[in-house]
């Protein structure tokens, strides 16, 4: 028996994704961005700081990073915590040496668990980001909208009141969100989020409640997913970010148009005293690297914001 036809219509069908969160195009054939002062290169360094709960939950998943053993997972989250204490002056005193700017997305749990460090950071006139409550509020599809609705609000007004900041940026943990988490950052005021890592430029992001950028915080590049995850040494690290700068400058150069180059940090990954090293070779390399505009990440998106139709 032939399948009916009607079975295989499907409306949304479409070139590229079959959605309408965004206008799918190919990076070569969008209008050239211009950075400021000509750079070719807009470098957004996301430094992650995070709240691992001893006692995770870890559903629908375990987040990156969270504890491994069974509870208490004491040798893990001493780690993290760590990363809080040491590793994170490590990273600061590193990306000041080199004059590269970096953008906080900050768990609002660490406004409570660390005040200083939070009082640290704001001090320094860094924009902040939200990054939900910690590292296991995860967003995800099996979640009520009315508890993520409370997640977001209870997230990003603590992190504003603590840090006097306004807030518009949003990074969710392990980048995952549920079928409403666009929605639901919009009603609450963000302009741009991280979270989907499939391009090297900011894009325009359809959302019901009004429009969101995307600004593509790469996985690729994230210190956790090729050192943790992939087991790549930190010297193999640093040799890949160098080179992914050096060939999207060149790459910027021969189109006439700029590109993005964003980095994920983990201070308790990168600020050990094994690895600050290859840390402090790739700024090193970004600053002496000509075309480079180190920015923060509204700025970038408020950059190319200008810029579009």
């Amino acid at each position: 028996m032939t399948l009916d036809a009607a079975h295989l219509r499907y409306p949304h069908r479409r070139r590229g994704m079959d959605h309408e969160r965004y206008a799918w195009s190919m990076l070569a054939e969008r209008p050239a961005v211009a950075w400021p002062g000509g750079a070719r290169l807009a470098l957004w360094v996301n430094v992650a700081v995070q709240f691992f709960p001893l006692d995770q939950v870890g559903k629908p998943f375990v987040p990156p990073g969270g504890m491994a053993t069974p509870y208490p997972d004491l040798r893990h989250f001493t780690l993290r915590e760590y990363g809080n204490r040491v590793g994170i002056v490590r990273c600061l005193n590193a990306l000041d040496a080199f004059g590269i700017r970096a953008t906080f997305a900050v768990n609002a749990a660490v406004a409570e668990r660390h005040p200083a460090l939070l009082e640290r950071l704001a001090a320094r006139g860094d924009e902040l980001v939200a990054s939900s409550w910690h590292m296991d509020t995860p967003h995800h599809g099996d979640m009520p909208i009315g508890d993520e609705r409370a997640l977001v609000e209870r997230s990003l007004s603590t992190l504003r009141r603590c840090s006097g900041q306004a807030v518009e940026g949003w990074v969710s943990p392990a980048g995952s969100q549920s079928l409403f988490t666009p929605e639901l950052l919009v009603e609450h005021g963000v302009r741009y989020m991280g979270d989907w890592i499939n391009d090297e430029l900011p894009y325009a992001f359809r959302t019901l409640s009004g429009e969101l950028v995307a600004l593509p915080l790469s996985l690729e590049l994230d210190d956790h997913f090729l050192i943790g995850t992939s087991l790549h040494s930190e010297w193999e690290y640093a040799t890949q970010v160098k080179d992914a700068c050096d060939y999207l400058v060149a790459e910027a150069e021969a189109t006439g148009g700029g590109r993005l180059l964003a980095l994920s940090i983990h201070p308790w990954l990168l600020g050990q005293p094994h690895r600050i090293g290859a840390f402090e070779s790739v700024l090193e390399h970004l600053a002496a690297t000509p075309g480079i505009w180190s920015a923060s990440a509204s700025e970038i998106v408020a950059a190319w914001r200008d810029q579009q139709d």
